[in-house]
């Protein structure tokens, strides 16, 4: 993990998100608001379709990684959750055709009528809602991936106009949209088309549409579709210059903590994500985590609490295992250590390098040679990977990197090991270890804007 990771890291871990998935239901989306509510808000909606995760990746984004310092922006990067978890265009069929008429027992009947309610709240003036699209938009046939029967590059429109008093020029706007885009390609081969389906002329599909249902709402709305034949960071970056576009139409200012370039955007997409547990008591950076950790702590009722950096993580619990997903990724998987969970005083003394420190439970510290955990009273240490012979209580010991077999590693470049720390029989907390030959500082993970538990069974 380098520098600029752990940074992104810190970053990722000032917002916190949360769903709940149990078994044989459909999880609620996730609505963040951000900036100033002023009347004029832009909805943002990602993951309509499960398997389109440069559209739910680059809302998520917005809602962990852009400040709004002047405007409203809604967020809903997983209106579609369950179909974006198991990597399918729609468990229950697709939901953006059920926008028209729908059954009440249609398992997505609950989702589909909470993000019609949202749209037809009085301060959304604009909904933009993302897809990734099959080859490349073109007006006129060039090959079977560059026609018009194909989705991707495109700003969709339903029609040129709508009876609205704000952002009624739908072509208009469409059009600035995709000569902002087209200033900032990353290859000529990506330009964005406008694509009018003029809808109510009798395209009996995309009357089922939510845009569709939007603009009968008075609302502005478009959709915005990255093509599926670039990878998904690069489809974020299209999504993310339209969404800025749009957001400058609406007079909506923003700061974002990284820059808007194509390999950027990878890395955090990969590195800058993590997940706790036990009241933040235990961290796990996911990048580069190992498939499987094994001797997971978690509590004997089988419930598992946490938080999560991004709104597209959660865990789902399959047989003994609970299994960590991001958007479309399964990152790991936990067998578990079934214990009971003591609650102790938050903070330890450690030695980094020589140098004595107290830290909270729960942080990741940098290495360079070596590390000491103080001893406590009634408080046994585990540093997992490490062993000496007729020792069972690892405080006490300086423990350089060498010491620990790197197969216990969390990550797959065996740098990050863990101290887990129990009270008698009961858990009570667990330490990172990071060694890195640059001399780094500790990382405390303070979820200063935590929201609530997750509880997964």
């Amino acid at each position: 993990m380098s520098l600029g990771t752990l940074k992104l890291f810190r970053l990722a871990l000032l917002v916190v998100f949360t769903q709940c998935l149990l078994a044989n239901t459909v999880p609620d989306f996730e609505l963040i608001k951000k900036g100033q509510q002023d009347g004029n808000t832009l909805l943002i909606i990602g993951g309509i379709q499960g398997d389109e995760p440069g559209g739910f990746m680059s809302a998520s984004l917005i809602a962990t990684h852009y400040t709004i310092t002047k405007g409203s922006v809604w967020v809903v990067p997983n209106l579609n959750f369950d179909s974006i978890i198991k990597r399918s265009r729609g468990r229950f069929g697709d939901m953006n055709r059920k926008f028209s008429n729908l059954s009440k027992k249609d398992p997505d009947f609950a989702n589909v009528e909470r993000i019609k309610n949202l749209i037809q709240q009085d301060d959304v003036k604009m909904i933009i809602n993302l897809h990734d699209g099959s080859g490349f938009y073109r007006k006129k046939y060039i090959d079977n991936m560059h026609s018009p029967r194909r989705w991707g590059q495109s700003v969709i429109i339903d029609q040129t106009k709508i009876k609205v008093e704000k952002y009624n020029n739908l072509l208009e706007i469409s059009n600035r949209i995709t000569k902002s885009i087209n200033k900032n390609l990353i290859k000529k081969e990506h330009y964005y088309e406008v694509r009018n389906t003029k809808t109510k002329d009798g395209d009996i599909e995309m009357e089922k549409s939510l845009t569709y249902f939007a603009i009968n709402r008075g609302k502005s709305a478009f959709a915005n579709e990255a093509s599926k034949s670039l990878p998904v960071h690069q489809r974020t970056y299209y999504h993310l210059l339209a969404l800025e576009e749009y957001m400058a139409v609406m007079g909506i200012e923003f700061t974002r903590n990284f820059k808007l370039q194509s390999r950027a955007l990878k890395n955090v997409i990969d590195n800058d994500i993590s997940i706790s547990f036990h009241d933040n008591k235990v961290q796990l950076p996911l990048s580069k985590i190992r498939n499987i950790i094994k001797y997971f702590p978690i509590n004997k009722d089988g419930i598992l609490k946490f938080k999560a950096s991004n709104p597209l993580m959660t865990i789902v619990k399959k047989d003994n295992m609970y299994a960590i997903h991001y958007g479309n990724r399964r990152v790991a998987r936990l067998i578990p250590d079934y214990l009971e969970i003591d609650d102790i005083n938050n903070f330890v003394e450690v030695k980094i390098d020589g140098i004595k420190k107290e830290v909270k439970l729960g942080t990741l510290l940098s290495v360079n040679k070596n590390f000491y955990i103080f001893p406590q009273d009634d408080v046994r240490v585990n540093i997992i990977g490490y062993s000496r012979k007729n020792v069972k209580n690892e405080s006490g010991i300086s423990v350089s990197k060498n010491q620990i077999m790197k197969k216990f590693s969390l990550d797959k470049r065996g740098k990050i090991f863990r101290v887990e720390f129990y009270k008698e029989k009961k858990f009570a907390g667990m330490l990172l270890v990071h060694f890195n030959k640059r001399k780094q500082k500790a990382i405390a993970f303070n979820n200063t804007n935590e929201r609530a538990s997750l509880i997964i069974k």
